[in-house]
């Protein structure tokens, strides 16, 4: 075993030792700037997220914020590129190698944009923050400005954001929650992102902590 893989079995093992005495562990999935995680880990320092722990953040590449913030929080971080693999099953498969090393309650994808074939096992255990209302523009391709850009092109009066369940198509899973705001005349794309990720930050934290109290069946949803 590589020294990589030594250290992330030894934080893989701390990990699951913490969960023991209750907490509610997540792994996040980053592809980006990482501000979703940042509203995380901010929310369970001030008590916003009781009872709740960070035990992996993966990235899908290293040269982004979001693994500076992982670092600066003291979370173990697992760089995991697409280009590294021969092919999507292989790179789904470093994905789960992870995710089976720390055994997490919950994985969140967080502006996560590769696509991972989760296995049967993590069914029911993977949630994704998607910026719109789907299944409006949702699937392949709509992620960040596209999605605002979308919802202006089609002449929407409200957009939003969701929290899904995840499976192995693009923004297919059950809806769990979703906050929903206007569309104002003359938005922008950037200002809808603004509104939006407002909503963001409060929906995706009240939605793992509807999770973990165990008011959210798969495919079930919870009060917006």
């Amino acid at each position: 075993m590589s020294r990589r893989g030594r250290d992330r079995r030894r934080d893989g093992d701390a990990a699951r030792e913490g969960g023991r005495s209750g907490s509610f562990r997540l792994a996040v999935l980053i592809s980006g700037g990482g501000s979703t995680l940042q509203n995380l880990i901010d929310r369970m320092r001030d008590g916003r997220l009781p009872g709740v722990e960070i035990s992996v953040v993966i990235s899908s590449r290293s040269d982004v914020a979001g693994v500076a913030r992982a670092e600066a929080a003291g979370l173990p971080v697992d760089v995991i590129r697409v280009k590294d693999h021969p092919d999507a099953q292989r790179f789904s498969d470093h994905v789960t190698l992870t995710l089976d090393v720390f055994m997490p309650d919950l994985v969140v994808q967080a502006g996560w944009l590769c696509y991972w074939i989760v296995p049967p096992r993590w069914m029911g255990k993977v949630i994704n923050l998607h910026p719109a209302l789907l299944p409006r523009h949702g699937g392949k391709g709509m992620y960040g400005r596209h999605v605002h850009e979308a919802v202006l092109a089609a002449g929407d009066s409200e957009t939003g954001a969701t929290v899904h369940w995840v499976d192995n198509e693009y923004d297919h899973g059950g809806v769990i929650a979703q906050a929903r705001c206007p569309v104002q005349a003359g938005d922008t794309p950037d200002a809808l992102a603004e509104r939006v990720q407002a909503l963001e930050r409060e929906l995706l934290p009240r939605t793992i902590l509807a999770i973990r109290r165990g008011e959210v069946r798969r495919g079930a949803k919870c009060a917006k």
